[in-house]
């Protein structure tokens, strides 16, 4: 059955670090109460829009990912066609794509009414995020050498081809007309963080209590010296070569769990680095100002200030403050392990379940849409 020609498809396609995962996080859950909205989720669960945005930027890496994850894509396309109503397609993934992958996947959603939605921030700030990420990914690669290349990969998400807008915009333009690509730019400093679930379902047609936002989470930053350890870190480890691996222990148990709450100092890159993502933001600005896009928000907000705070460069970080947080790391994770052991049986049963965590929450929630 062909998608209905009334049907139109919301595709978002990030940028990543850009409210990605809070707009998700909120939407999944929400699943049932979107479609009582006529907004369909497609796909059997969310890493399906994961692997089509793989399959979409002809990324063989999907192959690995399980074996239903090649056929993703075309569940999405299935669910779409057999729907009444809208839908949403939402990875940050898709951003990688070429021009031309672009086209054809607005052309396999045809005669659907496509319609691309961007989340988007000053390139300064998407800079040191992604390379906060990539270190949750087992990066080893410090911040002075990250950001230096621009891919022809759509395979290559970490880079500026995902990150710089301006050519994000050069390549899903041409694919829907100019006031079908819908731009969001980040919230004003101060604004609840709810602001930009009410501006994305502004986009979306849907009314911002259609989903309960409580369940959204912003994802929350390393410290200079945290970041510069896990860094460290990441060059003696052994194994955690999966995605799966690196998801639960890098990223949620070491990052997110104990890292993160530690707080510590914000910094900058070097300042050549900081001057190139000064240009791009004017570029991508200037981009947008020419044309004719839906944008919603402040477009001056993407541009990186003239005057920064001073902060420190991860290069100043050493071994003695790495020495530090290791330690206090250490003893973390040896009260971890004694609370776990020391959990016995009892005559009655088992030991009560802790309480999950946060993070545990929000996977368990999007394991069970």
């Amino acid at each position: 059955m062909p998608i209905s020609a009334s049907t139109e498809v919301f595709v978002h396609i990030g940028l990543p670090k850009t409210g990605t995962s809070y707009l998700q996080a909120i939407a999944w859950p929400g699943r049932a109460e979107l479609r009582d909205a006529g907004l369909l989720l497609p796909g059997a669960r969310k890493s399906d829009h994961l692997f089509a945005s793989m399959i979409v930027r002809d990324d063989p890496g999907v192959a690995r990912r399980g074996p239903d994850a090649p056929q993703a894509w075309d569940r999405i396309l299935a669910d779409i066609a057999d729907w009444d109503g809208n839908a949403l397609i939402s990875h940050e993934f898709f951003c990688a794509a070429s021009a031309d992958q672009a086209q054809r996947m607005v052309g396999q959603l045809a005669p659907a009414e496509v319609h691309v939605v961007v989340t988007a921030r000053d390139p300064l700030g998407l800079l040191t995020s992604s390379w906060q990420e990539s270190l949750k990914n087992k990066s080893t690669t410090p911040l002075a050498d990250y950001g230096r290349t621009e891919s022809d990969d759509p395979r290559d998400v970490w880079d500026w081809r995902s990150l710089d807008l301006g050519l994000v915009l050069q390549r899903w333009a041409p694919a829907v007309a100019p006031e079908r690509l819908h731009l969001i730019t980040p919230t004003p400093a101060g604004s609840g963080r709810e602001v930009l679930w009410e501006r994305f379902a502004g986009v979306l047609g849907i009314e911002p209590d259609t989903c309960d936002t409580s369940r959204g989470f912003a994802n929350s930053s390393m410290g200079l010296i945290e970041a510069e350890t896990l860094r460290r870190v990441n060059e003696r480890l052994k194994g955690f070569n999966n995605a799966r691996a690196r998801g639960v222990w890098l990223r949620s148990f070491l990052a997110d769990e104990r890292l993160v709450p530690r707080g510590g100092e914000p910094f900058w890159p070097a300042s050549d680095q900081v001057e190139d993502a000064r240009r791009r933001g004017a570029r991508a600005v200037e981009l947008v100002r020419a044309a004719a896009y839906d944008v919603v928000g402040d477009v001056d907000l993407l541009l990186v200030p003239d005057d920064l705070p001073p902060r420190r460069n991860p290069q100043s970080v050493t071994d003695t403050e790495v020495a530090d947080v290791a330690l206090d790391l250490v003893a973390t994770l040896l009260g971890d392990l004694q609370r776990r052991t020391d959990r016995k049986p009892s005559s009655s049963g088992p030991p009560p379940t802790p309480p999950p965590t946060r993070l545990a929450r929000l996977r368990q929630a999007i394991r069970g849409v």
